[in-house]
């Protein structure tokens, strides 16, 4: 698993890409730390080499939505392939996130 932060004019960007795991849960977990931080900015997940992703990865998502909704932040997914939004429309995540 693979995470990238970037800074793209009001938002911040984090680029996923391999498989969000329990294995790679921990790791990924310290990489968004940066999204905590999301004062005046809101978030783009970007998903497009995202190839699974895991019940951990879910509850990393949920927890990066609730601390920026908390600071009035928005977080926006993008690239999402078939088989994720398959997974967020079973566990109800596709209506918590908005899609880019």
């Amino acid at each position: 698993m693979e995470t990238i932060f970037k800074e793209e004019k009001e938002f911040y960007v984090m680029y996923f890409k391999g498989r969000l795991d329990t294995a790679a849960a921990p790791d990924t977990e310290k990489a968004v730390k940066p999204l905590f931080d999301c004062v005046a900015h809101d978030i783009i997940l970007d998903c497009t080499d995202l190839e699974y992703i895991s019940s951990s990865g879910l509850r990393i998502f949920l927890n990066i939505l609730k601390n920026a909704k908390a600071k009035g932040s928005h977080v926006f997914i993008r690239g999402i392939n078939d088989s994720i939004q398959k997974v967020f429309k079973m566990t109800g995540f596709y209506n918590l996130f908005e899609f880019k």
